[in-house]
C-alpha cells in the first residue's frame, strides 16, 4: 500500500492552522465576557460562572472546557479557576494585564481581517482609514473607540517595556520620552524599574486624560509628564532617550523618515533612539507575527507596513545615527537602537 495514502500526520496541524480563528475568537470572547475577571475573584462552578456571565446553558460548558484545553482555565470537580498564565496576564486588576490587546483584536481587528482578500487585491484599508484623511484624529473623536485602542496599545507594549528596562543601560541616562506612547505603558515600566529616571509620553492632546489616569494608578504622576502634540507638525521634546513603539509601522516610508529625523533632532549627542516593533526577520521566513502585523497595517492604515531590523538600521544610518543594532526583547518583539 502506498505510504502517502496511509500516513496523514501532517494533516491535523494544517487543519488547526486553517481554523486558528476558532481559538482566537474563543479567547477574545472570554476576555469580552469577563471570564478571567470573574475567576480572578475566586473559583466558580460552571453553573455559577455561566449564571454570573449571563450565558445560556447550551454551549457554556463547551466554552469553559475549550478554555481548559487551551491552557487558560483549570477544572477540578466541576469548579473552574484561572491558570497561572491567565492569572498573570488576563486579570484586569493586575499591572501585567494584556487583555486590552485582545479587546482591540475582537472589536477592531477581527472584523477587518475577514476582508483580507479584498485588501490584497485593492491595496486599500478596510476600516475607516479608507474614508478619512486623519485616521488617528478621527479615532480620538469617539471616546469609546479611543479607550479601546489605548488599552490595546497598553496590552501590546507593557511586556516590551519591561524587557527594554532590563536590556538597556539606563544608569547612563536621566530622561526619556516615549513618542506615540498611548497611555504610557512603557513609560510606567521604565519609571517603576529606575527611580532616577524622569520622562513622559508624547501623544495627541486628546489622549491626556487617559494617560494621566493610567500613570496615577501607579503613583507616578510626579515623575511622568504628558506632552501633547502631533509629531508630524510639532517638534519632539528633548530627552536623553526617545522611544517609538509600534509607531513607524503605521506610516509610509517618507513619513517614517520624517519621524526618524525629528527624533534625531531632539536627541543630544550620544542620545539614544529605541524603536520597538514586531519586526519582520531579515530573511522574511521565520517571524510570522511580524509579517502578519504588516498585513494588519494593510488592513487598518493607508500606507503603513512592517519592516526588518536591517531595513530600519539603514534608515537610521541615512538619518545620521552613527551606531545601530538590533536586539530581541520578548516573544515576537525586538528593538532597533540608534546612537546619535
Amino acid at each position: 500500500m502506498n505510504p502517502e495514502i496511509t500516513q496523514d500526520e501532517g494533516l491535523e496541524p494544517l487543519v488547526e492552522l486553517g481554523l486558528g480563528f476558532w481559538k482566537a475568537k474563543a479567547v477574545m470572547a472570554a476576555v469580552d465576557l469577563g471570564v478571567f475577571a470573574a475567576l480572578a475573584r475566586g473559583p466558580r462552578s460552571g453553573a455559577a460562572l455561566a449564571s454570573e456571565l449571563a450565558l445560556a446553558g447550551r454551549g457554556a460548558y463547551d466554552f469553559f472546557d475549550a478554555l481548559v484545553a487551551l491552557g487558560l482555565l483549570e477544572r477540578h470537580d466541576k469548579t473552574y479557576s484561572n491558570t497561572p498564565l491567565a492569572d498573570r496576564y488576563l486579570d484586569p486588576a493586575k499591572a501585567t494585564y494584556v487583555g486590552g490587546w485582545l479587546e482591540l483584536g475582537s472589536t477592531r481587528l477581527y472584523p477587518v481581517w475577514s476582508q483580507l482578500e479584498s485588501a490584497l487585491r485593492s491595496g486599500e484599508p478596510k476600516n475607516e482609514a479608507k474614508d478619512v484623511p486623519d485616521y488617528y484624529g478621527n479615532l480620538g473623536q469617539n471616546s469609546d473607540r479611543l479607550a479601546v485602542f489605548l488599552r490595546g496599545m497598553t496590552g501590546l507594549s507593557a511586556a516590551a517595556g519591561r524587557a527594554i528596562a532590563r536590556k538597556l543601560p539606563w544608569a547612563d541616562f536621566r530622561t526619556f520620552v516615549d513618542a506615540g506612547g498611548a497611555e504610557g505603558a512603557v513609560s510606567v515600566q521604565l519609571a517603576l524599574a529606575f527611580p532616577h529616571l524622569s520622562g513622559g509620553t508624547f501623544e495627541l492632546p486628546v489622549v491626556e486624560p487617559y494617560h494621566d489616569a493610567y500613570v496615577r494608578s501607579f503613583g507616578l504622576g510626579d515623575r511622568l509628564r504628558f506632552h501633547g502634540g502631533d509629531f508630524f507638525h510639532d517638534p519632539l521634546p528633548s530627552a536623553d532617550v526617545i522611544l517609538m513603539g509600534h509607531v513607524l509601522h503605521n506610516w509610509g516610508l517618507e513619513q517614517k523618515r520624517t519621524l526618524l529625523r525629528k527624533a534625531y533632532e531632539a536627541l543630544p549627542p550620544r542620545g539614544m533612539l529605541v524603536i520597538h516593533e514586531s519586526l519582520i526577520d531579515d530573511d522574511r521566513r521565520s517571524n510570522a507575527l511580524g509579517l502578519l502585523m504588516s498585513l494588519n497595517m494593510l488592513l487598518v492604515t493607508r500606507e503603513g507596513f512592517g519592516f526588518t531590523g536591517a531595513e530600519c538600521q539603514d534608515w537610521l544610518r541615512a538619518t545620521g545615527f552613527s551606531e545601530t543594532r538590533v536586539e530581541h526583547l520578548v516573544g515576537a518583539e525586538s528593538m532597533v537602537i540608534g546612537i546619535k
